[in-house]
């Protein structure tokens, strides 16, 4: 089974500085309807102006994935940490027991990012932080599995969550295709950052998004060059 939710569906806040779409139920934006995917809980669309960002704020028991798709965002925490993470990269954080941070876009040009949130798999634990590159070239046909609760595909290189998921990322020429399974009781959703695709007959353009049970493969054709960002999880 396929849910199509529309970019022009999706939550809207505009606060000026940031420019934010919410796939699920966020801040003042509430449907009952998009609580969330499974495990997956926030998938926040956001674009923020130059030298501009979030001020330190809090955060616990909760997976927080960042992918930039343009420009690049400044990340600064409580236990110390500091990294620039720009398009391309991927950033997460376990919150665990509790940390703060601050995420700033110091670029001189808007930055655009995913950020995700997925709950963990057990709460508390010690917070962490980690980046990486993940290079577009690299995922070219097929997903690449950027962020994992999978011991195997941390091994492989993914950046470590502690959630019984995974994000993935792929790209697609127009004409290609990639069959996804989806394991039975597993949620997954997608999103193509660029590009328009159809996941198994169903149409998505860029930043709509998909809602997939589980059970099945699925084939996903691009109908023009596209990037695709999913998470797949219980």
């Amino acid at each position: 089974m396929i849910e199509k939710r529309s970019f022009e569906s999706l939550g809207h806040a505009d606060h000026g500085w940031l420019n934010a779409r919410h796939h699920f139920s966020f801040a003042n934006y509430y449907d009952p309807s998009r609580m969330g995917w499974g495990a997956l809980r926030v998938w926040n669309d956001d674009e923020i102006g130059a030298n501009s960002g979030f001020p330190p704020h809090p955060h616990r028991d909760m997976e927080i994935i960042t992918y930039v798709r343009k420009g690049a965002i400044t990340h600064q925490d409580s236990m110390g940490n500091t990294g620039r993470t720009e398009a391309g990269d991927v950033q997460v954080m376990s919150a665990g027991t509790g940390v703060r941070h601050a995420e700033y876009n110091l670029e001189p040009e808007t930055t655009t990012l995913f950020q995700i949130w997925i709950e963990p798999k057990r709460t508390g634990g010690s917070p962490s932080w980690g980046a990486k590159p993940f290079p577009k070239g690299d995922r070219s046909g097929r997903f690449v599995t950027l962020a994992s609760g999978f011991a195997d595909e941390i091994e492989a290189g993914a950046l470590p969550i502690r959630a019984d998921a995974r994000v993935l990322g792929a790209t697609l020429k127009a004409g290609e295709s990639i069959d996804y399974p989806l394991g039975p009781g597993r949620h997954a959703y997608l999103v193509p950052a660029t590009g328009a695709v159809d996941v198994d007959g169903t149409a998505l353009d860029a930043r709509d998004g998909a809602a997939l049970t589980g059970g099945e493969t699925v084939r996903i054709t691009a109908r023009e060059d596209a990037e695709l960002v999913m998470v797949d999880s219980e």
